[in-house]
């Protein structure tokens, strides 16, 4: 028996503990904030005062960690003009009609959240906007913020016309005559945001508290801040921001923060790197990572391809002047990463195309190589859209994570209109390859890029496991995306517990639920693993927890 009684005993439930799921009834005990018991021995440490949660039907598990996410730009779009509840054209101009007339002080009008795939192309039209608002500036990123929607007041304040050339890492999308039409893409998307007004400390700070309660709301603990540093609109407050919430007792998740690599710079960045990191070494909140985006999206054909994309229409031949664009010469990537190893910094790469992938890769390999064994860094490629087969099992080789968006790996829109008529057969196949580069070996993590898409780890994890999305779902088609790279439950969960710590370094800490492990615990509505796949997405947080302490129930 236990000298001391347990502050809290979670009974009867299932329990996925980060690796393995162990069936009803299972309990888990926690005293001070810290893990201590699993299993029948929680009965014995009840104590008169011991807080009893029955979690008969249910599932608890480690507390979910999202590996690539934005909560606070996702939190302070919610407070602007936000398109994403939409899914058509009318949606969002009326969302933008509405922002327009309630808005009427604010004279630069930016927002974001429309789908490429609403419109022809994915390209939408400033005449649309500027029926709407002709004398007032509008900016209205897409939902991967890859691309921006402008209306003419836009162009004309940024000094965009026919005579502006298109930006070496971006696109001005344009009529017969040059005259842009309305969409801006990469570098070109960036050109317009720098004029518009930088968010204020305060906006920054309401769009965390938002962002960050909607991520614990959905079980998450833990996350990687995918961009905290300077980046055209981003400010470098971001990691102002989370220094303050924890200075303040309100940061509730773990988080490691990701230093925004400027692709114009070099290697002279790192000391600053070096110094964000030491301000914030041992706490809550880490800054021990860089974020090196190295190519674009599939969508707007700026992902980095080994072979160009096909002509629009999805022709046969290839349009060789085209094959998407790396941000950041493969050479000095691969001295640049180099050297972030040697100084102990995580790179997280940002790759959807088999050309971009393999640079990143080569980029690891350089490092492992060059620093040996104190290249311990466990480094990132979020977002892995295509992966050429030669290259799958690199990531085992150089135990490199493979930092998946599950949501992403169906046929949705976007994905039928946009992206395979470009890549032709034989690349369609090499999409989001998940139980390829599981049977491999590789490390998986999972995460969402919130506000990309969902924040929802279990609507993730459906994918994962479904390569569907539910039936009920706006973008639902019957057709299973490539179904030989489906997950099973256990290790799409992994990913987005356990793995996602991993991949943060913090799984000494959390991650698992077994003794001496601080007590970040989720107990889930149901049990997945006692259900069909096709109700995956049902799941969802009804008590989470941190270090024991309660910060989120929705407990009927």
């Amino acid at each position: 028996m236990q000298s001391q009684p347990l502050d809290l005993a979670i009974l009867g439930g299932a329990v996925f503990d980060g690796e393995k799921y162990i069936p009803a009834p299972c309990h888990v005990g926690i005293r001070d904030g810290v893990i201590v018991e699993l299993g029948d021995a929680v009965s014995a440490a009840i104590g008169p005062d011991t807080e009893i949660v029955q979690a008969e039907g249910r599932l608890v598990h480690p507390g979910m960690n999202d590996s690539h996410v934005h909560p606070i730009e996702a939190g302070m779009e919610m407070l602007g003009c936000n398109l994403a509840d939409g899914w058509n054209r009318d949606d969002y101009l009326a969302t933008v009609r509405e922002y327009v007339t309630t808005h009427a002080d604010v004279e630069w009008i930016v927002g974001a959240g429309w789908q490429q795939a609403a419109f022809p192309g994915g390209a939408p039209l400033k005449e649309d906007l500027d029926a709407i608002c002709d004398d007032r500036p509008i900016i209205l990123s897409n939902r991967d913020h890859h691309s921006a929607w402008v209306n003419s007041e836009a162009l004309r304040r940024c000094g965009i016309d026919a005579s502006t050339p298109d930006p070496a890492d971006g696109r001005i999308e344009r009529d017969a005559d040059g005259t842009p039409t309305g969409t801006l893409h990469e570098g070109a998307r960036m050109l317009a945001l720098s004029h518009a007004p930088q968010p204020t400390v305060d906006t920054m700070y309401e769009g965390f508290l938002l962002g960050q309660r909607k991520l614990v709301g959905y079980g998450i603990t833990s996350w990687q801040d995918a961009l905290i540093g300077q980046y055209g609109n981003h400010s470098p407050e971001f990691y102002t921001v989370y220094r303050t919430a924890e200075d303040r007792g309100e940061l509730i998740g773990r988080v490691n923060g990701a230093l925004w690599w400027e692709r114009t710079q070099g290697t002279e960045q790192i000391a600053a790197f070096v110094e964000r990191r030491a301000a914030v070494s041992g706490r809550r909140f880490r800054a021990d990572t860089v974020k090196i985006m190295q190519d674009g999206v599939a969508e707007n054909q700026t992902a980095a391809m080994l072979e160009p994309y096909l002509v629009p229409g999805g022709c046969a031949h290839r349009a060789p002047e085209n094959a998407g664009i790396s941000f950041v010469d493969p050479d000095r990537l691969r001295d640049y990463v180099v050297e972030l190893d040697r100084q102990g910094f995580q790179v997280h790469f940002h790759a959807l195309g088999d050309r971009g992938v393999r640079e990143s890769l080569d980029a690891i390999e350089a490092a492992r190589a060059a620093n040996g064994d104190a290249s311990t860094q466990m480094h990132t490629i979020a977002h892995i859209q295509i992966i050429s087969p030669d290259d799958v099992p690199r990531f085992a080789a150089l135990n490199a994570d493979a930092n998946m968006q599950p949501l992403w790996a169906s046929y949705d829109p976007q994905m039928v209109d946009l992206t395979v008529p470009f890549l032709g057969d034989e690349r369609v196949g090499h999409q989001y390859p998940f139980a390829s580069l599981h049977r491999a070996g590789s490390h998986l993590s999972g995460g969402s890029d919130w506000p990309v898409t969902s924040a929802d780890p279990w609507l993730g994890i459906h994918v994962a496991v479904n390569r569907q999305v539910p039936a009920e779902h706006p973008d639902f088609n019957p057709l299973v995306f490539l179904e030989n790279e489906r997950l099973p439950l256990d290790v799409a969960l992994r990913a987005y517990t356990l793995g996602g710590i991993e991949t943060n370094g913090r799984a000494h800490e959390v991650g698992r639920l077994a003794p001496g492990m601080a007590a970040d615990v989720v107990v889930a509505n149901r049990d997945p693993f006692q259900g069909e796949a096709a109700d995956i997405h049902e799941t969802a947080a009804a008590r989470v927890y941190v270090d024991g302490t309660l910060v989120h129930t929705n407990d009927h």
